[in-house]
């Protein structure tokens, strides 16, 4: 691949947004390119089964699952590269971004880089993720039928999920950091309703315990400082996610969290540039819908191109 070629499309990212609009593009006989980081994938790739995916009944493996989209996307032609992004130069057209030691060119940008779910930080954690530590109740949440899990958060989506977890989960608990919740007060009313769930306040958790999976945590009480261990069997992190969008801000409009904000349809305040998946979706966060609107903005990208040439 030359350094100076100049494609009609650069999709940065490469989960199912990314590689969604890939297909879309390449089938439109369009010269793709897709600089897929050093995670081709995305958070997928750290599911071990999907099951809610449509077209899978007996569900399929999260990494498989990329490498099935990256592999359709290279039949219609997208070209990858795996690299980072450092730099995106979106002042002028064409637009030029720096991806490892290499800069690309592209007559459009469709951005799909994702979001990242805020974690506590700690090596218990990480230990123990997929292994009953989860950022996604509505993905995992059948997993724990008839079992105790802990949801960890305030807000009105961990309100939500807590309340989606009691339909597999004997008992789920809710546990909150501080004195009161962030949830609105219907959210929090229906979880308070709820007899599965009970709640925990002004606790942190120290230590996610357990070798092979999660068997119970380590809990802080804030006000007291004393220490004790719950029992459950799986943990769940609704403390919300951070956008990958960094490196475009003071470029495209971004809201207060981060996260893309479109101008008309799926492009972005910058004409030319487009935006797909969990780096503008802030509510649903599945990857059915992140294709979807990985199908959007390929076909306004095409559009837009066509209306140019």
């Amino acid at each position: 691949m030359s350094e100076n070629q100049i494609f009609d499309v650069v999709i940065i990212g490469a989960g199912p947004s990314g590689y969604t609009a890939a297909i879309y593009i390449g089938r439109a006989q369009l010269k793709t390119l897709v600089i897929q980081g050093w995670q081709p994938g995305g958070q997928l790739t750290t599911t071990t089964v999907i099951e809610n995916f449509p077209g899978f009944r007996d569900g399929i493996d999260g990494k498989k699952l990329m490498e099935e989209m990256k592999a359709q996307a290279e039949r219609f032609g997208a070209q990858f590269v795996m690299a980072d992004i450092l730099k995106a130069d979106f002042s002028k057209r064409p637009f030029t971004i720096t991806a490892g030691d290499k800069e690309y060119v592209g007559k459009s940008v469709i951005i799909a880089t994702g979001s990242k779910s805020r974690t506590l930080g700690i090596p218990s954690e990480k230990k123990l993720w997929a292994k009953g530590v989860s950022t996604c109740a509505t993905c995992d949440g059948f997993f724990f039928r008839g079992k105790t899990v802990a949801i960890l958060g305030g807000g009105d989506s961990a309100m939500e999920e807590a309340n989606f977890l009691t339909k597999f989960a004997n008992k789920v608990y809710i546990i909150h950091r501080n004195e009161a919740f962030r949830a609105s007060k219907i959210m929090l009313d229906r979880a308070k309703a709820n007899p599965k769930i009970e709640m925990i306040m002004n606790t942190t958790v120290e230590e996610v315990l357990g070798d092979t999976k999660v068997t119970g945590l380590r809990l802080k009480d804030n006000k007291t400082g004393k220490t004790s261990e719950l029992i459950v069997d799986g943990m769940f992190l609704a403390i919300g996610h951070v956008p990958v969008t960094d490196l475009f801000k003071g470029q495209i409009k971004l809201d207060q969290l981060g996260f893309i904000k479109h101008a008309v349809n799926t492009m972005t305040s910058v004409e030319g540039i487009f935006a797909a998946g969990d780096c503008v979706d802030h509510r649903y966060r599945q990857a059915i819908t992140a294709a979807g609107m990985g199908c959007q903005a390929a076909i306004d990208a095409n559009r837009w191109l066509a209306e140019r040439q």
